[in-house]
This record gives C-alpha cells, structure tokens and sequence, in this order.
C-alpha cells in the first residue's frame, strides 16, 4: 500500500506544480481570467492558511505553516506504511501529495498560488488550488473508508 499512496503522492504534486506553473505564466500580472458566469481564473497568494486565515507575516507563516506540514506528512507517511486498504492509501496519497505542493510554494514564493475562483454573482467562495482539491477529497474519500466501506464490511 506504500507505493500506491506514495504515487498518488507523487502524481499530486507534479499535476498541482504543472498547473501552478501554468497560471504564473499565463496570470503573471495577476489579472482575473473569467471562463464562465461562475468560474473565473484568478491568480492569488495565500500567505496563511485555509481560506486565507492568519494572511499576515508571510516570512513567519511561511516558515511556521511549512514546519507544521512537514510533520504531518511525516505522520501521514506512518500511517500510509501501515494502511492496509487500497483505498485508504490513495486518500492518504492524496493527502501527502496535497501538503507537500503546497509546502513547495511556501518555501519557493513564501505564499500558496491560488486560482480557482468559483462565485455566484458577487460571492466568491475563497480560491483554492489542485492541491487543497486533492486533500479535501482525500478527506472526504478516508471518512468514506472510515465510516461506511469499514462498517459495512462488519
């Protein structure tokens, strides 16, 4: 199960570095690119941490927020090395892959590039990146192993 998740790892982070690349090339002047009536293209740099929490002291959260995604990923490859369903290793895949691109922007820019932006009308929900899609359904598919595959297997 190791080298499954630690692929899946490996492929997050090439496909969210790709696409990161992609926006700082095409968005460099931070202009908002706008697809549809819900989704624009939007280069952003979050300093802190999710939805733009703790945006302050980006040298201080830089260095803080990649230290504590460190040890989790540590923790996340622990328990990855001991999973024992398929599934659970590619949520934790996901996961670690997700952490750790987003640990390269910290120390590469000081700062997350985000740039999907979804909204309705004016309300935009906060913009995120593949890597944050790639924990959350990691996320979401670990509870779903957890809490239904699990228990219905018993």
């Amino acid at each position: 199960m190791l080298a499954r998740g630690l692929a899946t790892a490996v492929v997050v982070v090439v496909l969210d570095q790709l696409t990161k690349a992609a926006i700082l090339a095409s968005l460099a002047g931070g202009a908002v690119s706008g697809r549809t009536t819900f989704f624009n293209l939007a280069l952003t740099y979050n300093r802190g941490i999710s939805f733009g929490l703790f945006n302050g002291s980006a040298g201080v959260n830089a260095f803080a927020f990649s230290v504590v995604a460190i040890a989790i990923v540590g923790i996340l490859v622990y328990w990855l090395s001991r999973a024992s369903s398929p599934l659970l290793a590619v949520a934790i895949g996901l996961i670690i892959g997700g952490a750790v691109g987003n640990v390269l922007d910290r120390v590469r820019l000081g700062a997350v590039v985000d740039f999907l932006d979804f909204h309705v009308g004016a309300l935009h929900w906060p913009a995120f990146n593949l890597a944050d899609s790639a924990i959350c359904i990691g996320v979401a598919v670990m509870l779903l192993d957890g809490l239904v595959l699990r228990r219905e297997a018993h």
